[in-house]
């Protein structure tokens, strides 16, 4: 395989919707924020949210308990298929966003969990993901990967 195939096949791999579980488990294109209003309101499936985590490095009861502020056991007891509600799958799809910067800067899972998941100077000694429960929380840590990404010391 040449280098950039691998490198395309990369960064595919870490894209917004392969986040989320895939084409097969989000099937409409996003292409733009309008489309993610889209998706929003038609709601995540429970499937993308199991996805999602798996990228993350932290169990679901933390993510659903510290981030979502919902009880593990209500996001058990729905199937895959079930949609999760506008304000839940918005949250969802920041949160992915974010994520995907994440990947771009650092461009491998491990390090993304490793930085995700350690007290960072920059956010007062906080873990970035600890702040995902907020919008002002995915927006600092997103300005702490653009920082990164530009070369200044975070």
């Amino acid at each position: 395989m040449k280098v950039a195939e691998k490198i395309s096949e990369k960064n595919h791999a870490l894209s917004f919707v392969n986040l989320l579980g895939g084409k097969t488990i989000v099937n409409s294109p996003v292409q733009s924020d309008f489309d993610l209003i889209t998706l929003s309101s038609e709601g995540l499936t429970k499937a993308s949210l199991d996805a999602l985590i798996s990228h993350l490095g932290i169990s679901k009861k933390s993510f659903s308990e510290n981030i979502l502020d919902t009880s593990v056991k209500t996001l058990e007891r729905k199937k895959s298929t079930d949609k999760l509600d506008r304000r839940t799958s918005s949250h969802i799809i920041e949160i992915t966003k974010v994520v995907e910067h994440a990947f771009e800067v650092f461009e491998d899972e491990e390090k993304v969990k490793h930085w995700l998941n350690s007290p960072n100077r920059a956010l007062n000694n906080i873990k970035p993901i600890d702040l995902f429960y907020l919008p002002t929380g995915l927006g600092m840590v997103n300005d702490i990967l653009g920082r990164i990404e530009e070369g200044v010391y975070s």
